[in-house]
């Protein structure tokens, strides 16, 4: 994703346009707006339930981050929203902490982290399919490519960019793995039954203390204001990209009426939502991460064929070894897709 926005200086929706046409690209985009609003009332709903854990209702939390969602993007620049992007990336590293605090069996957590259990069923593949769309989600394709095209990254600083993009895949699997920690030592290992974010929370204060508590709820706060904000700039970003609208964080209101309506009226659609009594939070947000799981081989197929295309990439194509990871990387995905119809169909027959 860096490597094509910087050589072509295109988002990938543009790209994906050129390559297919308008029509696939379309119906292709409607679908990931549609996984993308689950997982941006996953993020708004993770807002409602972690500030709730310390005491402010989600009537007054929603709309003040709402507000600064929104200020963000529309006060600042590319540069001021990274900054503060960066900024929310580091807190992360509370997760860390209370993955510590959690005083894990370290031999048996690294032990099925390397040999896990398999577990041939329909919820155990939804899981990983939700796993794998969370982790390697189609919005962060998109985003990361949009990025890089408006900050006007040039070839010399490519390796840069590329340094960046590993690190960043780095971090967030060993924050991920923390966060697995802190649950598997403390919930799953006294056979306590979750239903949201806020159960895993107060189950922590007596397994592990009240400071692994606070931590984890303050580290998923952060991570849906964070995500709360980014997700919707990456949909208004491909949507406006596939259909030939400008689009840009930097750019006004008048330059870019569609980019900035659209990702207010995504904030606006899903604090509504959210704000609905009952509403099924947590199988909003597993569904949306199943959903992405779902799409994502679809995504890199087209991406393979974009940066194999050397019309457009010229000498910054793949090379062999990269299409092998790549191409296994889609096959596993695809497989998993195939697993889940497979099990649904074969109880009915």
């Amino acid at each position: 994703g860096v490597r094509m926005g910087i050589v072509s200086g295109k988002g990938l929706a543009d790209l994906i346009r050129e390559k297919v046409g308008i029509k696939i690209t379309f119906l292709m985009m409607i679908a990931l707006l549609a996984a993308n609003m689950g997982n941006i009332l996953a993020e708004f709903s993770g807002i409602a339930v972690s500030s709730g854990i310390f005491g402010v209702p989600k009537f007054i939390a929603l709309p003040v981050a709402a507000l600064f969602v929104w200020l963000l993007v529309v006060k600042g620049n590319y540069k001021s929203v990274e900054k503060v992007f960066l900024m929310a990336s580091a807190l992360y590293l509370t997760y860390i902490v209370a993955g510590y605090l959690s005083q894990p069996n370290w031999a048996l957590a690294i032990h099925n982290s390397i040999i896990p259990q398999i577990t041939p069923s329909t919820a155990y593949i939804t899981m990983i399919i939700g796993l794998v769309g969370t982790t390697i989600a189609p919005w962060m394709m998109f985003y990361i490519q949009s990025s890089v095209v408006e900050k006007g990254i040039s070839l010399k600083n490519l390796k840069y960019s590329k340094l960046d993009a590993v690190f960043g895949a780095i971090v967030v699997n060993v924050v991920a793995f923390f966060i697995v920690i802190a649950c598997a030592a403390t919930i799953h290992a006294n056979g306590i039954q979750v239903n949201n974010v806020a159960d895993v929370s107060k189950a922590l204060v007596p397994l592990a203390g009240q400071y692994a508590s606070i931590l984890f709820a303050f580290g998923f706060l952060n991570a849906s204001l964070f995500a709360a904000s980014i997700l919707p700039l990456s949909t208004a970003y491909y949507v406006c990209e596939s259909l030939g609208f400008e689009a840009g964080v930097s750019k006004g209101f008048r330059e870019a009426p569609i980019f900035h309506g659209l990702y207010l009226g995504l904030i606006l659609l899903a604090v509504i939502v959210i704000m609905i009594p009952n509403a099924p939070l947590l199988t909003i947000l597993y569904l949306s991460q199943v959903a992405n799981g779902l799409l994502l081989p679809f995504l890199l197929i087209l991406m393979l064929l974009i940066i194999n295309d050397r019309k457009i990439m010229g000498d910054y194509v793949n090379s062999k070894l990269f299409n092998y990871v790549a191409g296994a990387t889609v096959i596993i995905v695809m497989s998993l897709s195939i697993l889940l119809i497979v099990t649904l169909i074969l109880p009915s027959l």
